[in-house]
């Protein structure tokens, strides 16, 4: 049986790699990487690196020769559904047998923002007849960093999501789950991977209780929750994005409660507490 994962030389892959090899044979996994300088330092560490670009057809089906079960890490926004359709058509090309996919939480309901290209590859992938397991994805407690680290520097949390709640978890605890499927652990078609939702506020106060400084909780509105970002630096198109995801959070498209994710890690969540230390500590 041979495995690979894509997005190898990002944070997700190289997670999901280190909790594949605890479960199969390392001579087994396969990693993806678009070129050969990406994928040098994964060579040198004994990994199998194949070498393949979500945009070209032809190099995604030359680099699922020969693989059973895939590993496929969405890619990031833009010409997502195009290139996501190339993997999907040249896995089944391919033959794999197997499709462990990160899509988004709540993703047949959701009207996020980043909704559509899940919902665009999850059918792409149920038409293709490959046996598959769509890993909805919360959000990455690792996202909140760049509000995080201002909080920490000028002594202010600020956010726009209102109200809204967010099921935070560790980007390795998703990775983790990923790995499980990938090797064989019969997850059932959807798993709905949300830590236990909680408020930006509730955040916010565990961020001062962790790290003893005297931080206001600011809550504000998209313009001034921008403004912020961009007088810290932040691109206009970045402090964007960062508004229309605090607006998602504030219509509640991440306030999803399910218990598949501690079911299918097979021991409990990291705590928010825990969670922000280990955060902080990297």
């Amino acid at each position: 049986m041979n495995y690979l994962i894509t997005g190898a030389t990002g944070g997700f892959g190289n997670y999901a790699m280190e909790y594949l090899k605890q479960l199969v044979p390392q001579e087994n996994i396969y990693v993806l990487a678009r070129n050969e300088e990406k994928g040098k330092t994964l060579e040198e560490k004994g990994w199998n690196v194949r070498f393949g670009d979500y945009a070209d057809y032809s190099s995604m089906k030359n680099a699922l020769q020969g693989i059973d079960r895939l590993l496929f890490v969405s890619g990031a926004p833009g010409n997502r559904q195009a290139e996501h359709e190339n993997v999907v058509k040249a896995a089944k090309a391919t033959g794999v047998s197997y499709i462990a996919y990160t899509s988004f939480a709540d993703a047949d309901h959701s009207t996020s923002i980043l909704a559509p290209d899940h919902q665009f590859t999850e059918k792409v992938i149920a038409d293709s007849g490959i046996a598959h397991t769509f890993l909805r994805n919360n959000w990455y407690l690792e996202n909140e960093w760049p509000l995080i680290e201002l909080a920490l520097k000028n002594g202010r949390f600020i956010y726009s999501a209102g109200e809204g709640k967010t099921g935070w978890a560790l980007k390795r605890e998703y990775a983790e789950v990923a790995a499980k499927a990938l090797a064989n652990l019969n997850f059932p078609e959807v798993l709905e991977l949300s830590g236990q939702p909680i408020t930006y506020e509730e955040l916010a106060k565990e961020l001062k209780e962790v790290t003893g400084k005297p931080i206001d909780i600011v809550a504000t509105n998209d313009h001034e929750f921008i403004k912020n970002l961009e007088e810290a630096g932040y691109p206009e198109s970045a402090a964007q994005m960062f508004a229309a995801i605090q607006k998602d959070i504030k219509n509640n498209q991440l306030d999803v409660s399910s218990k598949d994710f501690e079911q299918a890690l097979g021991h409990p969540l990291v705590s928010l507490k825990d969670g922000l230390e280990e955060l902080l500590n990297q």
